[in-house]
Formats: structure tokens, C-alpha cells, sequence
């Protein structure tokens, strides 16, 4: 039975960071330093991903290049798990870096169709525990990247509504490790069995949006991004566990398809002398990631294909953001976000410490020379200390998660 619970954890805390954990918002570094507000005003190519019916907004074809640098880290209590030696503990310091680069707009000069593509990086964070902490037969590390590909059109059907779509493809990798509890004749904690997973994930989604301009000063943005449901096929499990154990646990092939939920958002900006106000309200549907499934290639009478529920709520998730422009050449961003999580109490498990999260960011943009534009960004994202539990594997602890991002682009209009 222990032998059991293990391998079912061990792919459900995969998955489960794979959905909700590591969703990252730093598609476009004005908005990141705006609270991730975006969805109205078409700044630059990067509306590509925010809202690409704006995308025919812009003064002819730009070229985008940014990238960030996650830094996160995880504190962990055990004061809730009775029966254990109280232990406080943080994750390993490590540092992230996606990219997005965008390339569009009008097709000529005045022309009310734009054209474009977006390469950007809708997740790619991850953590790495001490291999011998508490929790080790739950986690050890966990590391995602993916990419989503977007080439988009976009159309201006009026001075007031321009509308625009593209198609999705995301391509992705997980790596997973976690220790076993069956060890070597040195003992537990000297030389314990490991797990250790890795899949390539493919999906495909679209990307649609309407951007309304009542004026100058006062613009309105729908978007609508599908869910992506992220293919696992051929992802391999290998067990390194004594020579008695390898029967039942055989390195091994699995499938599995995980959802990247949709998300609906509805944006205003208003501009009134050098200020430029937004506020931004997306609505995530998380309830998709309801449960998990898993096939393997072989099975033995301690590993065997799995289903468990996950029970994921929506959410809403309000940002605010300004923009002040001090001259034709400087302005300075700052803004703040809310975002609850969908993790509810029961599910939450060191791979994913996730809680609501406070997002507050800043920074500037400097035009050096008439076509060209520098970014610079930089976000502070903390989590309200939670104390949860994670009935699957009956652990229980307390977390906070923080991390800073910096984050620097360019862009260049043709």
C-alpha cells in the first residue's frame, strides 16, 4: 500500500504543477509593470497575446523582444504535522528566464488588416526542495518550460471596433523528482529509491479579441483564450530502487492530458493628460483541471493506471495599472494585482504551495530614438501565508511563496 500511494503521488503532484502553479503573466513587460493590465490598450506588438484585435492599431509592422528572470522562493512549517519534529525550511534558490518576441501589424500603410506572430512563454518557473527535507517522498524538484506559438490577424472594421484572432500551438517539458521511501543497507535517508519523470506536452487552443475605441482618451478591450489541452505521450517514469524492488517498479512509458484553462478578460483604459489609467478583470476557468488520469505502458500490482479528482475552482482575478508620461522620450508604469487561487484546501502539496497572491509591479520606458523603445519592468509577487493540507498523502504544512522579477525588452518600429 505504501508502495502504492507513493507512484500515485508521484505523477499527481506532476500534473498538478503543470496546471495551476506555474502559470506565469509576463507576456509584455508595459504590462507586467501596469499589474498585468493590457487587454484595452494596444501599447505595443505584445498585444498580440493581450488582445489582437488591437493589433491593427498599431503605426505600421514593430518587432518585440523581452525577457524576464524568475526568482522564487518557498518557505515551508511543519507545525500542523503532528507526530514530526518541527522544521521550517525553504526551496533552493534558483532563477527562470521566459522570453516573448512579437513581430506585426498593418499589412501597408492605412491598411485596415495587420498581420503578425507571437512567441511567448505562458509558463516556465519551477522549484527544487533540499533532497532530503521533510516532504521528499512528495517532491524533491519540479521544473516546466513551455512556448506557445500564435501568428494572428487582426481587423479595423471601424474608427470604434477592430477585432482580431490567432491560432495556438504550445509545445512544452516537465521534469520531475521525488525520493522513495524503500532504500539501500544504508538506511532511509542515506540511500533512498528515486523517481524521476520527464514529458514533452503538445497543445493546440486559439486566442480571440475586440478592441473599442470610443476616442483618444478612452478605449475597451474583450479577449478570450481558449483552454490548451497540453498532450503528454510517451513521457517516461524511471525508478532507481533496490535490486528486489525493480519488478514492481519497471522504468516505464506514460500518456496524459492536462488542461491549460481559458481565460475570459474585459479591460478599460482612460487617458487624461499625462496619465494613462487601466483596469483589467480576467476570469480563469480552472474548474477543467477536475480530475487526473494516467496509462502506463506496464503494470505491476503496486503501479497501475490512476484517476483522482483535483476539484479546481474559477476565479477572478481584478488588476489596476498607470502609466505617467514625463516627456516624448521617458514614462514611468506602476500597478497591482489580486489573484486567489483555485487550489482548494485538501490539494495543496509542496510541489504546488499555492495561495493567494498579492502582484505589485513598476517601470519604465525610455524612446532613445524615434523608432526605438526600451523596457524595463519589474514585479514582486507574494502569497498570504496558508496553512493547508494534502489529504491524498495525509501532509499538512504552512507556506509562503515570494518572487521577484525583473525584466528588461525593446521593441523597433519599421
Amino acid at each position: 500500500m505504501k508502495k502504492h500511494l507513493l507512484a500515485a503521488s508521484l505523477l499527481l503532484s506532476a500534473a498538478t504543477s503543470f496546471g495551476a502553479g506555474y502559470q506565469i503573466n509576463l507576456e509584455g513587460l508595459r504590462q507586467v509593470a501596469m499589474g498585468g493590465t493590457g487587454t484595452a490598450w494596444p501599447w505595443d506588438a505584445s498585444t498580440i497575446f493581450y488582445n489582437p484585435g488591437g493589433l491593427c492599431r498599431l503605426k505600421g509592422v514593430q518587432a518585440y523582444l523581452s525577457v524576464s528572470d524568475i526568482m522564487p522562493t518557498t518557505a515551508f512549517g511543519n507545525q500542523m504535522n503532528s507526530g514530526t519534529t518541527p522544521t521550517s525550511v525553504t526551496t533552493n534558490r534558483q532563477s527562470f528566464t521566459p522570453f516573448n518576441f512579437y513581430i506585426g501589424g498593418p499589412v501597408q500603410e492605412n491598411s485596415r488588416v495587420a498581420i503578425g506572430l507571437g512567441i511567448y512563454t505562458p509558463a516556465g518557473d519551477g522549484l527544487q526542495w533540499d533532497n532530503n527535507w521533510l516532504g521528499k517522498y512528495l517532491v524533491q524538484s519540479i521544473t516546466l518550460k513551455s512556448y506557445f506559438f500564435q501568428p494572428t490577424i487582426s481587423y479595423r472594421v471601424s474608427d470604434f471596433l477592430a477585432v482580431g484572432g490567432g491560432f495556438v500551438y504550445g509545445a512544452g517539458t516537465l521534469d520531475f523528482s521525488q525520493a522513495m521511501p524503500v532504500h539501500g543497507p544504508l538506511g532511509p535517508g542515506h540511500d533512498d529509491g528515486q523517481a524521476v519523470l520527464h514529458g514533452n506536452a503538445t497543445g493546440v487552443g486559439f486566442n480571440l479579441g475586440a478592441q473599442f475605441k470610443l476616442g483618444d482618451n478612452l478605449q475597451f478591450g474583450l479577449t478570450y483564450r481558449s483552454q490548451v489541452n497540453m498532450s503528454i505521450s510517451g513521457g517516461s517514469a524511471n525508478f532507481s530502487v533496490p535490486s528486489s524492488l525493480r519488478d514492481s517498479f519497471p522504468n516505464t512509458r506514460f500518456d496524459s492530458q492536462l488542461p491549460i484553462p481559458q481565460v475570459a478578460s474585459f479591460g478599460v483604459g482612460y487617458r487624461t493628460g499625462p496619465w494613462t489609467l487601466q483596469l483589467d478583470v480576467n476570469y480563469t476557468g480552472w474548474n477543467s483541471f477536475d480530475s487526473l488520469r494516467f496509462n502506463f505502458d506496464q503494470h505491476t500490482s503496486v503501479l497501475q493506471n490512476m484517476h483522482a479528482p483535483r476539484h479546481y475552482h474559477n476565479t477572478f482575478t481584478p488588476r489596476i495599472g498607470a502609466t505617467y508620461k514625463i516627456n516624448k522620450i521617458v514614462a514611468l508604469m506602476a500597478g497591482a494585482a489580486y489573484d486567489p487561487t483555485p487550489v482548494p484546501n485538501g490539494f495543496v502539496s509542496p510541489d504546488l504551495p499555492d495561495a493567494d497572491r498579492v502582484v505589485v509591479s513598476c517601470g519604465i520606458s525610455v524612446k532613445p530614438l524615434p523608432r526605438f523603445t526600451i523596457l524595463a519592468a519589474f514585479e514582486s509577487t507574494t502569497t498570504v501565508k496558508r496553512n493547508a493540507t494534502y489529504d491524498f498523502a495525509n501532509f499538512n504544512g504552512t507556506y509562503q511563496t515570494f518572487a521577484y522579477t525583473p525584466g528588461l525588452g525593446v521593441y523597433y518600429n519599421f
